[in-house]
Order: C-alpha cells, then structure tokens, then sequence
C-alpha cells in the first residue's frame, strides 16, 4: 500500500527544486520539465540556473542562498503567487567534505549544518504554511545513505544527513493526516561534483540521470523512502541491524579505514 499520494501525472503541476545547479537536484528537474511540470530552479549560482532554463524553455529560474531565511521566504511566495500553488517542493541542496576526528575543522562542520539541515529549515518555514493553506502538495528531502549510520570519513556530513533522516520521517508522521506527502530520498553513491573528490572506489556508481529516474519512480509509486541503487543500499540497510560490537569491524574492514 503506498505510503504517500502517488504523483503519477506531472502535467501542469508546479515542483520548486532546491539546489538544481548540478548532480541529482538538475537531473530532477530536468525529469520533470520532460514530464510536463511548472519546473522552477533554484540554487546560489545564477549561471547555472540560466543555463538550466535555456536548456528547459518554460522552466523558471530563481537564484537563492539557502541559509539566507529572508531569500527561501521571498522565493516561496513568489513561486505561489505566480503558479498559484506548490504541488512539489525537493530540497535537494548540500555540501560534502571529507573530515576525520584528527583534521576536525569547526568551521567546516557549520557549513554543513547550515546548509544540509538548516537550509531545509528554512525551506519548512516557508513552504509549510502554503502547503498546510493548500491541504494538498509533497516535500522531498534528499538524504544520504551516510545518515544511516557512523562512517568513516563523514564526521561533517553524516550527522547532517541523519538529522534529515529523522526530520523527514517526524514530518511525515505529523502531515500524512493532512493530506500532504512526505518523501526522503536516500541515495548512495552518485556521480556528482560533490562526490567527484573522493579518492577512494565508491561501490555501485550511479549518473545523476539513473538517480533522477529513482525518485520519480518512487515518487510514482507513493513511497516514503526512495533508496537507490538497491544493490548497495539494501546492504547498508542490513548493517542498521547490527549491534555496535559487529558493525563496527565490519566498517573497518569493509572500507580500511
């Protein structure tokens, strides 16, 4: 039984996408706008945006700094007064460093926070009340495998990323009643400028088009969490189960580190 109202027919329908200047958040919009959606970009680089909309004619362009509360609210109620309704908003903006407890950077980690977790704060704040007004829409957060569990290297990512693990499924919990669909988006490796700095192999490499084509499929099917590609996510999911005394040498050994 699906757990959300499935989108199957995205003609006419608005979807604002956070953070499609690149990677998955592009490739999701550009998924829509083939579909027939009101596509609207957004994301700090303009150019990428304009590039975006000229490659995608209908499509609309709004440049934003996520951790700027101001700006999303801006945004929001632009985007609701020129398309009268949000049916879909995906916050798909974040940034990833490698960090280990010995080069911890402070710095760094509140960069992450602020824009992993705090950005899709911003993003509740201004899209809740429309979609709560509405009664009706879908908020997608994309999340990461990393957030499942402790990993090696991702002192700065992965708490981020198991914040919006728990916001998303709280979320869901409180607006399902109401007749708007909550959906977390967990996805493992993808091919991305973001991920394009890790020196080591990264199992089960996926384009951010395959990754696109994931979430519009589950999007379709009405699911809650859309995790991809199953070949490696099922086998982190397994590693949820385990007790602190197995999961950790089994990490150890599983990545060396």
């Amino acid at each position: 039984m699906p757990l959300n109202p499935r989108l199957t027919d995205w003609a006419g329908r608005s979807a604002w996408i956070v953070g499609a200047s690149s990677g998955i958040g592009r490739a999701t919009a550009a998924r829509l706008h083939a579909a027939g959606a009101r596509v609207v970009v957004s994301a700090r680089s303009a150019d990428a945006l304009d590039a975006f909309v000229a490659a995608h004619p209908g499509s609309e362009a709004v440049a934003l700094d996520v951790t700027d509360l101001a700006a999303v609210h801006t945004a929001a109620t632009g985007i609701a007064a020129r398309h009268g309704r949000i049916d879909l908003a995906l916050y798909s903006a974040g940034t990833y460093r490698a960090m280990r407890a010995a080069q911890f950077d402070l710095a760094l980690a509140r960069q992450h926070l602020e824009i992993n977790y705090l950005g899709a704060l911003h993003l509740l704040d201004a899209v809740l009340p429309l979609l709560l007004a509405q009664r009706s829409g879908h908020l997608s957060l994309v999340g990461s495998v990393a957030g499942y569990r402790g990993l090696p290297q991702s002192l700065a990512y992965g708490p981020t990323k198991a914040a919006l693990i728990n916001l998303a499924e709280t979320l869901y919990l409180d607006l399902r009643p109401l007749e708007i669909g909550v959906s977390l988006v967990s996805p493992g490796f993808v091919e991305t400028p973001l991920t394009a700095q890790n020196a080591f192999r990264m199992p089960a490499l996926i384009s951010p088009e395959t990754a696109a084509a994931e979430i519009l499929r589950g999007w379709d099917r009405g699911d809650f969490e859309i995790h991809f590609p199953k070949r490696f996510t099922r086998w982190l999911k397994g590693l949820r189960h385990l007790p602190y005394g197995a999961y950790f040498p089994v990490v150890r050994q599983s990545t060396g580190l």
